[in-house]
């Protein structure tokens, strides 16, 4: 697998800071600890309720896209969140596209490093790739999300979780 940027890459306040936006607690933990809430385990990231588990080797995309599921989902999932996120394909659809929205927000790393990292992991598209999907096949995500008050018109964040 081609290296992907890791959460401690781009610096754990600006990453903390973004997520802190939508009400979560990042919480970093020792290099050989297990993390909890992780549904594939290893170094991916994990949710427990409103708290997001990650350590130094945690990709960032895996971060943001666990973070993604939490902005993602209804209130009532949120309050019995541990590990599996659930939602249909909708809701992941607009979970990737979030993902990539958010890395935009991050300095140092944009859509673009966002596009090589979910591919580069082994995201799978129909069309190829994040950026094709992306660019061209996710108006459905998109408006998923703009319905649900979590980006606007332009594709910016709300920096709201969804509202219905």
């Amino acid at each position: 697998m081609a290296a992907v940027l890791k959460v401690t890459d781009i610096g754990v306040d600006v990453v903390t800071g973004l997520l802190e936006r939508y009400g979560m607690e990042c919480v970093a933990l020792g290099a050989d600890e297990t993390i909890p809430g992780s549904y594939w385990g290893d170094s991916e990231a994990g949710l427990v309720g409103s708290k997001i588990y990650w350590r130094t080797d945690t990709p960032l995309h895996s971060l943001l896209h666990e973070a993604g599921h939490f902005i993602c989902m209804s209130d009532e999932r949120r309050e019995q969140l541990n590990k599996d996120a659930g939602g249909d394909y909708d809701e992941e659809n607009g979970v990737c596209y979030l993902q990539i929205v958010l890395a935009g927000e991050l300095p140092g790393v944009g859509r673009e490093r966002m596009f090589h990292d979910m591919d580069a992991w082994g995201y799978t598209f129909r069309l190829g790739s994040a950026r094709a999907w992306f660019e061209q096949d996710a108006d459905d995500a998109r408006a998923w999300l703009v319905d649900r008050g979590v980006i606007d018109h332009d594709a910016r964040p709300t920096w709201r979780k969804r509202a219905i």
